[in-house]
């Protein structure tokens, strides 16, 4: 989870403004401030699944998932005929998300995949709809590079915390900041891609595939 980019006052305003979440999603969201595990949350959760349910997203594939939170918003946005694959190198992180994702109704629309989300994707025949970005952040580059040729024309790459606590903006001495910097960059120059970033949160990069 990154820090707030918003003025303090109106992140909690956007915060206070969500919709009441359903019992399996608002346990998930308080376990993960109890563990400090990083969960997209659901301002941008909603980002999401409005995607999905826009381009009629049927594939989609997520490199880092987690407790499975964002996986239960785009399987419900996929539907009954959808495909979520889940990828975490964490089998601790995997068996909680079967967990949550069978009580959430939405384990039959789910592939659980453990170990490293980029060779799990090469492994992983077809072209996505979507493929959410969201691993070790000095992996975005290359997540970037192998996610284009996956996606369909016409689908989106999303990414979460591209702005990285407002880190990108200062000369990087880390690996995790070059390469959140690097993936702006790639994303803005490519021809086969209009890309937005959203300032919500932490930063949400949408971009789709010309």
């Amino acid at each position: 989870m990154g820090g707030l980019i918003l003025n303090e006052g109106v992140e909690a305003y956007m915060n206070g403004l969500l919709p009441k979440r359903d019992v399996v999603l608002s346990e998930m969201e308080k376990l993960a401030k109890r563990r400090d595990i990083p969960i997209i949350g659901p301002a941008c959760a909603r980002v999401l699944y409005l995607m999905a349910k826009l381009t009629k997203a049927r594939r989609v594939f997520e490199m880092g998932s987690a407790i499975g939170y964002s996986t239960i918003w785009l399987a419900r946005a996929v539907g009954p005929q959808g495909r979520v694959y889940y990828t975490d190198g964490d089998a601790s992180n995997s068996r909680t998300a079967r967990e949550f994702l069978t009580r959430a109704g939405v384990e039959r629309r789910v592939d659980v995949l453990v170990g490293d989300a980029l060779k799990l994707l090469e492994q992983t025949p077809g072209k996505f709809d979507i493929i959410f970005i969201d691993v070790d952040k000095h992996q975005y580059p290359e997540s970037l590079r192998r996610a284009l040729p996956r996606l369909r024309s016409g689908g989106l790459v999303i990414a979460d915390n591209v702005l990285w606590s407002g880190k990108v903006t200062r000369r990087a001495h880390d690996e995790n900041t070059r390469g959140i910097q690097e993936f702006n960059r790639a994303i803005y120059a490519s021809h086969k891609l209009f890309p937005i970033i959203v300032p919500l949160r932490d930063g949400v990069a949408i971009c789709q595939k010309l």
